[in-house]
């Protein structure tokens, strides 16, 4: 069939391109991210995903931190609000282990996750339940407020350090044969205690580990009294 007289041809070979966009931006970083890893989520990499040039991309990202950051607050929208079952302290537990397991997800964005500065709408809901959370447990607003900062630090750095792949076997063959091989006169207490050391379930390690600072928040002193040091004799 041919076209009719008159009619005009389009000479686009392929449709057009989306407009660009912050959200569709981010939304293609985390699509590399699944599928290549933190490692190749650039700006570069990101503008051949869109089709487009790199410098058009910082009109809505300044620079790969800010979009590594941008990555990890949707990610959080995985997290989910707080669990209705059980008491403030197990729900506060479930929120931070859902987090720490969506950075076992990703291991290169939990290393990332240590430095980032997530600004965006599911990082503020986030700390929104964890307050909420330890303010149901009474905990006084300033201790919860620095107390945040201890938890979500606590779940990154265990994800950072646990995820797979983080470390080869024989990288963990070598800490192993130096913690059991200690010398009781040079080292007795990390011979006394080598088992320990390193045992226990990374999800084990992980419980314990938030209960102690939930615990150690609800007695925690004044962050004023801290700053204010000692009183005089």
């Amino acid at each position: 069939m041919t076209d009719r007289p008159g009619t005009p041809r389009s000479r686009r070979e392929r449709p057009a391109k989306p407009a660009l966009s912050r959200e569709g931006i981010v939304a293609a970083a985390v699509a590399i991210l699944r599928a290549e890893g933190l490692q190749k989520v650039t700006m570069r990499r990101l503008a051949q995903q869109l089709d487009t040039g790199p410098a058009s991309l910082y009109v809505y990202v300044r620079n790969t931190a800010e979009l590594h950051a941008a990555v990890l607050d949707e990610l959080l929208g995985t997290v989910g609000p707080a669990p209705a079952e059980g008491s403030w302290r197990e729900r506060l537990e479930r929120v931070l282990t859902a987090y720490t397991a969506m950075l076992f997800e990703h291991p290169s964005l939990a290393r990332s996750a240590l430095t980032a500065r997530p600004s965006g709408p599911h990082y503020l809901d986030l700390i929104e339940t964890l307050l909420a959370l330890l303010d149901e447990g009474g905990v006084p607003p300033a201790q919860a407020a620095w107390g945040v900062d201890l938890l979500l630090q606590h779940a990154t750095a265990t994800a950072a350090e646990h995820a797979a792949g983080e470390a080869s076997e024989e990288d963990w063959d070598a800490l192993r044969g130096a913690v059991h091989g200690a010398s009781e006169h040079t080292h007795p207490h990390i011979a006394a205690l080598a088992g320990p050391l390193l045992g226990g379930a990374p999800q084990d390690r992980l419980s314990w580990g938030l209960r102690t600072l939930i615990a150690g928040i609800e007695g925690a002193p004044h962050p004023a009294d801290l700053e204010a040091g000692p009183a005089p004799h």
